[in-house]
This record gives structure tokens, C-alpha cells and sequence, in this order.
């Protein structure tokens, strides 16, 4: 589990393929902090480390990541956000994030303002996942509040720092990132569903 609090910016350094599998070698000043097994947060997709070697790790994307997250775009050179696993005494300073992206959205335009920036994006509201204005977001594993919200469209407010140290710095129009709702909307609304039934006229 995670809090979509961005720690750091890795660069993916190298990308090998082995049978549909893609093993990413990211560089990145927390690797010496880390250890086999540990669970990341890459552009929020949580990936497991499979192997440290001094600045660098490596961790490895099946077919099924691939397919529904921008990962499969990710070239040499591509800078990421990451995020350590959350320690269970630590502060929620975001929103729950499970590190399990729901789809893919595309950035529509990027709208400057004097200090501060805002960002819409686009996504398939055909796989019912919805936002609601003031509610909690997750683009590409950094925790943000919905400004703006259409069906398929919503817009989210940044501020100088994260767009400095996150790879929003990055985004333009046409960029694919990776989105993950609200759990607990999610939840909500799978309830209704189960066990909301209107009377039958």
C-alpha cells in the first residue's frame, strides 16, 4: 500500500525482454535503500524488486501490467516517479493508494497559471470508474485532489513543487498516464451494485 507521496524521480536506464516479460533497470538514489522483494511504486504500479546492484534495481512487468498501464511505453531515458511502500505507523499525508492502476488516461492540455498549473485528462468511462469534484485521484502514483469533473474527463491543480519533482513536468498533450480511483469510491460503488436493486415496475 502506498500514499501517492512521489519520493523520488528514477531514469530507466535499461529494458530487456525475456519470453513476454520486461525487466526495467531503474537508476535511482533509493536503491541502496532497498532489498529483494520489496514492493515500489513506479508511476503507481506496484512492481516487485528482483535484484539491486549498487544505484540501480530491476524490476520486472508481466504481459498483463504491460497491456493495462503506460509501462509498455517506457523507453531508456524515461524518468519515473517512485514511491517506497507505506510503513504502518507512518502519515497518510496523500490517500490510500494500492499500487493497482485501474487504466490509462490521456492528457488533453496543460493550462498555466501564475504559480501553479492544471492538467486535464481524458478516460474510458465505459469501465465505470467515475470521479467526483474534491475527491482523491492517483496519476501516474502521485495523490491528487479532482478540480474539474466531467463524464471521461476530470482536471487536477499542481503546485510548483510536484511539478518539479514529479514527472508532471513531462506532460503534454496526448501523454498516456496511469490512473488508479479512489478505493473506497470504488468499493462504495460495487456495493450499490450488489445490493441496490429498484422495485421492478
Amino acid at each position: 500500500m502506498f500514499s501517492g507521496i512521489v519520493e523520488e524521480m528514477g531514469e530507466i536506464v535499461e529494458i530487456t525482454r525475456e519470453g513476454s516479460n520486461i525487466h526495467f533497470t531503474v537508476k535511482s538514489p533509493l536503491a541502496k535503500k532497498l532489498k529483494v522483494d520489496q514492493s515500489m511504486s513506479h508511476d503507481g504500479v506496484c512492481l516487485t524488486v528482483v535484484k539491486v546492484k549498487k544505484k540501480k534495481y530491476v524490476v520486472t512487468a508481466i504481459d498483463e501490467t504491460l497491456n493495462k498501464t503506460c509501462l509498455r511505453n517506457w523507453k531508456e531515458g524515461y524518468q519515473v516517479n517512485l514511491e517506497r511502500s507505506m510503513k504502518a505507523d507512518g502519515r497518510f499525508d496523500g490517500h490510500i493508494v494500492q499500487g493497482h492502476v485501474d487504466q490509462t488516461a490521456t492528457c488533453l492540455k496543460v493550462e498555466e497559471f501564475d504559480g501553479s498549473w492544471k492538467y486535464w485528462f481524458e478516460y474510458d468511462v465505459s469501465l465505470n470508474n467515475f470521479t467526483v469534484t474534491k475527491g482523491s485521484i492517483c496519476v501516474n502514483g502521485v495523490s491528487l485532489t479532482v478540480v474539474d469533473n466531467e463524464p471521461g474527463q476530470f482536471s487536477v491543480a499542481i503546485i510548483p513543487y510536484t511539478q518539479e519533482h514529479t514527472n508532471f513536468h513531462n506532460f503534454e498533450a496526448g501523454t498516456i498516464v496511469n490512473i488508479e480511483f479512489d478505493v473506497l469510491g470504488k468499493y462504495m460503488h460495487k456495493l450499490l451494485e450488489m445490493f441496490y436493486k429498484p422495485d421492478a415496475k
